[in-house]
């Protein structure tokens, strides 16, 4: 009776979200220490989950809102969200607490080169630049790639010439 019932993918998804927050996340289970925040955040943004990694930095600043690395953390997750001008002021937050430090100088430089060529058309309204020039060997961040293989929950495909798989029980 139940073999013809098939999960929906975003069922999937949201299964597979739980058991990560519930399972693999044992770890976070101290919401008041910045270092749990900015861990879970990190976290999520490699599951490419941005709005809720935002979220986890943003708890992390809220306790501990002179660190840099959580102002490259939020910068970083700004780039990834698209919004460019937070991403910009949190990267000189987290400069102006830091000055020396090594990665947030290397991805604000990075940054810099790719924010230069976004802004290009105010600066061809005659906008004055609100960056300094990037450093040397820096390039712009790169998209990540596509995922490979079929959604979650979606069998792999059949090799050209293999036989059809066989119906779902």
């Amino acid at each position: 009776m139940f073999s013809s019932i098939r999960p929906s993918r975003s069922v999937l998804t949201v299964l597979a979200l739980s058991l990560l927050l519930t399972a693999g996340c044992s770890h976070y289970r101290r919401p008041d220490q910045p270092a749990s925040q900015l861990s879970f955040g990190v976290d999520m943004a490699k599951h490419g989950l941005w709005s809720e990694a935002l979220f986890r930095f943003h708890e992390a600043e809220s306790l501990d809102p002179n660190n840099p690395r959580i102002q490259n953390d939020l910068a970083v997750a700004y780039e990834a969200a698209g919004d460019y001008d937070r991403a910009l002021e949190s990267y000189k937050k987290g400069l102006k607490l830091d000055p020396n430090s090594r990665e947030l100088r290397a991805n604000y430089a990075r940054f810099v080169e790719f924010y230069q060529g976004f802004k290009a058309t105010d600066k061809e309204k005659g906008k004055p630049s609100v960056l300094p020039p990037p450093a040397e060997g820096h390039r712009p961040p790169q998209a990540p790639p596509p995922p490979s293989g079929p959604p979650i929950g979606m069998p792999e495909p059949a090799a050209p010439g293999a036989p059809p798989p066989p119906p779902p029980v």
